[in-house]
């Protein structure tokens, strides 16, 4: 990326004013230092992945010395990282790319990006109510944020707060991406209130493996207790059994599972397989 070159000059302008915008990371080097230039590559190159979010200077010392005193930089490679008008960071001495990344992550994640790991974990360890939380504070920093408010949608539903994943989903603008998702799931748990319980629902399978209604109870069942797998499976036996049952209900819940189950899951690019076998395997010749 390109950078400017600053000096006395210019220091104040495009550094100490630009820093009120996005941070400036200002390196000093000089040709005639290897570790300068090596270090100066590195920076372009990772500073790459940072435009919109931070910009890069260069102070070459062997042209002006005048201001690398002024920010005590008494070697070189230097970094000085100027934020809000003030030194945020700096680094002497050789420094790697995930030294340097940290450093810029810190400055430059917004809060929807800095807490994307902790609702990772959040979610992994079935804590709905702790992710829950974690999105309202992101959505009270960002409210015009929609992606926020469809994951907190889906979390309710997940955490059983229908009523309260039902008002989320009414803020949502209908043609918001992902909205479907957590519609889905929302109707999916909606639907499996009506039912009986998945132990009663298996053993009525089992004992009645032809009546197709009670193995799509079973499947609505199995996607809320997020038995993913076993719901595809269900609906994928209606679909080869019967594709006219319910309106081919078997094919239709399976493309509601793939909406619920996310984009580029695994499971979900799995099943579309299956299924578009099944129905290739059906065509008439």
């Amino acid at each position: 990326m390109s950078a400017t070159n600053v000096t006395m000059d210019n220091f104040q302008t495009d550094v100490v004013d630009a820093s009120a915008q996005q941070p400036v990371v200002l390196l000093f080097w000089a040709e005639q230092v290897p570790e300068s230039v090596q270090v100066k590559s590195l920076v372009e190159q990772v500073m790459a992945d940072y435009a919109g979010k931070a910009v890069l200077t260069l102070s070459d010392v062997a042209q002006d010395q005048s201001l690398a005193p002024r920010l005590q930089v008494q070697g070189l490679p230097s970094i000085r990282i100027i934020h809000q008008g003030a030194i945020a960071e700096q680094l002497d001495g050789m420094v790697d790319e995930a030294q340097l990344r940290t450093v810029l992550d810190g400055l430059t994640q917004s809060s929807v990006e800095a807490m994307q790991g902790d609702l990772d974990q959040l979610m992994a360890a079935g804590d709905f109510a702790g992710a829950a939380t974690v999105l309202q504070q992101s959505i009270h920093e960002e409210p015009n944020n929609q992606s926020l408010r469809v994951e907190l949608a889906d979390v309710l539903v997940r955490k059983g707060d229908l009523d309260d994943a039902r008002t989320v989903l009414a803020s949502i603008p209908e043609d918001t991406d992902g909205r479907s998702r957590p519609q889905n799931r929302l109707e999916f748990a909606e639907e499996a209130a009506g039912m009986d319980g998945l132990d009663d629902l298996q053993a009525g399978v089992e004992a009645n493996p032809d009546d197709l209604q009670s193995r799509y109870a079973l499947a609505v069942v199995q996607v809320v207790a997020a038995n993913y797998e076993a719901a595809l499976i269900l609906c994928l036996d209606i679909l080869r059994e019967n594709r006219e049952f319910r309106d081919d209900i078997g094919r239709l819940t399976m493309i509601r599972i793939f909406d619920v189950l996310g984009k580029g899951n695994e499971l979900a690019t799995k099943y579309r397989r299956k299924l578009f076998n099944a129905m290739h395997r059906m065509s008439p010749a």
